[in-house]
């Protein structure tokens, strides 16, 4: 992809994005009932926009909702793109440099993970300290000058201050939540036992099939970041039945879907305060 893709992008949907608006979020699989929350909706399918890829991942409507959360401006991307639905990196990550055309200064990622730490269950809310990536680095080829440096600086992926934010708010919310350290893997099959067990020996605490590029661009981009997950099912379940299962992902992310959108409309009114 060349600058000007992006901009072609950026153009078309510039004028449906009020002046002003400073956060974008992603919503991962299961997750995309925050963006029935979003007033003053326009709703833009992925497929009007000019080089945009569409979602095939079960859980991704595959729209862009620009609106208000909370009273605060956003657009929301209700569903992202894979490495392992065929896409390159650039594709992957296309929607992070048309927001940073647009203006975004912060972008929030959500996911579905598998839980590594043992101490995690199923509905837990993880906040994203820091990543390991097990997929290819987006920013590999040619250097785009206009978006970062060749060589982009990953020593706090995650904004700290909203982290702590977060964590503030969770308290006064009632809203429990984990910490650790999210593994972006190819996917698309669920990772084996053994898989489990060397991840969460290297300091893996979740792990899921996204969100790691989007996260290497937006910082590549100098966006402020905040990132969850939703743990939807537990990687060393005793159980011996126990079979990794899409739909039961879907369900409980839907599940725990109302707790990190009360979490995130705060979090993103403080941005605007």
């Amino acid at each position: 992809m060349n600058l000007q893709d992006y901009q072609a992008a950026a153009d078309y949907l510039r004028p449906f994005v009020p002046e002003g608006t400073k956060v974008a979020i992603t919503l991962g699989s299961g997750l995309g009932k925050l963006a029935d929350r979003i007033e003053n909706a326009k709703v833009i399918p992925y497929k009007d926009i000019p080089n945009f890829p569409v979602s095939t991942s079960v859980g991704h409507k595959g729209n862009l909702i620009i609106g208000t959360l909370d009273g605060a401006p956003v657009i929301a991307m209700q569903g992202r793109f894979h490495y392992y639905e065929g896409y390159p990196m650039d594709k992957v990550t296309f929607h992070v440099r048309v927001f940073h055309l647009l203006g975004i200064e912060y972008l929030f990622v959500s996911n579905a993970a598998g839980g590594l730490n043992t101490s995690f269950h199923v509905g837990d809310l993880m906040i994203i300290t820091d990543h390991i990536n097990w997929l290819p680095n987006p920013l590999i080829g040619p250097n785009i000058d206009a978006f970062g440096p060749r060589f982009s600086d990953m020593t706090r992926p995650y904004d700290r201050g909203l982290i702590h934010e977060a964590e503030r708010l969770s308290g006064e919310l009632g809203i429990s939540l984990q910490r650790g350290v999210y593994v972006g893997w190819t996917g698309p099959s669920y990772e084996t036992p053994a898989e489990c067990r060397m991840l969460s020996l290297i300091g893996g605490d979740a792990i899921g099939m996204s969100t790691v590029p989007e996260v290497i661009v937006a910082r590549h981009c100098g966006m402020h970041v905040f990132g969850m997950s939703c743990i939807t099912n537990e990687c060393f379940n005793n159980d011996p039945e126990y079979v990794n299962d899409e739909n039961d992902v879907i369900r409980a992310a839907d599940a725990a879907s109302d707790r990190m959108t009360k979490l995130f409309g705060r979090l993103i009114a403080s941005i605007y305060a």
